[in-house]
């Protein structure tokens, strides 16, 4: 049986992307390969693979015994460049911060990334680029599907919405990158539609921007609800019940909601961004500005046979990125690891193959 000890910190911030992708993924480990894999959280004990999904300093710490560590395994989720819109910090703190991240993913012996656009980036980084792989992100569609259309009606009604309104869905943590400025102006803009953010202050007050949008979030326009950290099995109603789904971000690598919207048959509407080419191109909407945002949500509002084409190219994605796909290509992963085998990647984005 294959140890392989998974270190995380990510439970400790309610409302992250990071935290959502590693319960996923114990989660499916535990249920699908119990007797090939003894998973261990946090554990100081000996193991074949050591799965490092947070760069914690107790962490760093602990690749300075790598006998112990087996096979160091580092989940790229960040680069210091997209957390810039997130936090905050004195620019001093910033330049040690950013040193830190990379001198965390230098010490591993194998980088996973979760958009094969990153590699160039970790590469330019001084990373060799035979040390980085790609695997696709994944949800579960035991906690992401589609809803009835009476589920639906049912779960409006219980938030005071018509079954008429025009809902437009915003999920994540409350920051800069995120796009907030774009998506309040939209709901100011559009009083004939009702906007829904989910998502909180997941850093508190060194969140960039705190301040402003503390204001807002106090004192929203009258078509604009923001629902604070939820838990993440109430997420599945609100993807359910809107209309479509809004991410205006700046900078991603891989976001959890996209999936999570595909799954649940949601049209996706996201800001263009290179990055989305490598992962979910041909699967959703894309907008320039907040102009072209408004211009799309207003045809789709007008026009409800474009909301079904999306919806059918989510649910389309929702069976690329499935969880039994995305299961193979993990087996795979930590099974060569442990064996000493060279993985198989594909030529053209690294991707693992199964």
């Amino acid at each position: 049986m294959i140890s392989i000890t998974m270190l995380s910190r990510a439970d400790t911030v309610k409302g992250q992307g990071v935290g959502s992708a590693y319960n996923e993924l114990v989660r499916m480990l535990q249920e699908r390969f119990s007797d090939e894999f003894k998973i261990e959280i946090n554990s100081a004990k000996k193991a074949d693979v050591s799965h490092y999904h947070t760069i914690n300093p107790e962490f760093y710490l602990s690749t300075l015994t790598p006998k112990s560590r087996g096979v160091k395994v580092g989940y790229v989720h960040f680069l210091p460049e997209t957390l810039k819109g997130s936090i905050d910090l004195f620019r001093p703190f910033q330049k040690v911060f950013d040193w830190y991240v990379m001198s965390f993913y230098k010490r591993m012996d194998i980088l996973v990334v979760v958009n094969p656009s990153f590699i160039p980036e970790l590469v330019a980084a001084g990373i060799p680029e035979e040390k980085v792989c790609y695997i696709p992100n994944f949800v579960s569609t035991e906690d992401f599907y589609p809803q009835t259309a009476a589920e639906k009606k049912e779960k409006r009604q219980e938030l005071g919405y018509a079954s008429d309104d025009f809902i437009v869905l915003g999920v994540g943590q409350i920051q800069k990158r995120k796009g907030l400025d774009d998506f309040i102006q939209l709901a100011k803009d559009h009083p004939e539609m009702q906007y829904i953010w989910v998502g909180g202050f997941s850093f508190g007050k060194i969140t960039d921007g705190y301040e402003d949008y503390q204001e807002v979030y106090e004192n929203p326009p009258a078509n604009l609800r923001f629902t604070g950290i939820i838990d993440r099995n109430q997420l599945v109603d609100y993807y359910n019940m809107a209309d479509v789904f809004l991410l205006p971000s700046y900078n991603e690598l891989f976001p959890m909601s996209i999936l999570e919207s595909f799954s649940c048959h949601t049209p996706v509407l996201v800001r263009n961004l290179d990055l989305y080419e490598s992962v979910i191109s041909g699967y959703y909407m894309g907008a320039d500005d907040r102009q072209q945002m408004s211009e799309k949500l207003t045809a789709l509002r007008q026009d409800p046979s474009q909301l079904d084409e999306y919806a059918q190219l989510s649910a389309k994605a929702a069976l690329h990125y499935s969880e039994d796909n995305v299961a193979k290509i993990w087996h795979r992963f930590y099974t060569d690891l442990a064996a000493g085998q060279k993985l198989t990647l594909d030529p053209d984005n690294r991707e693992v193959q199964p």
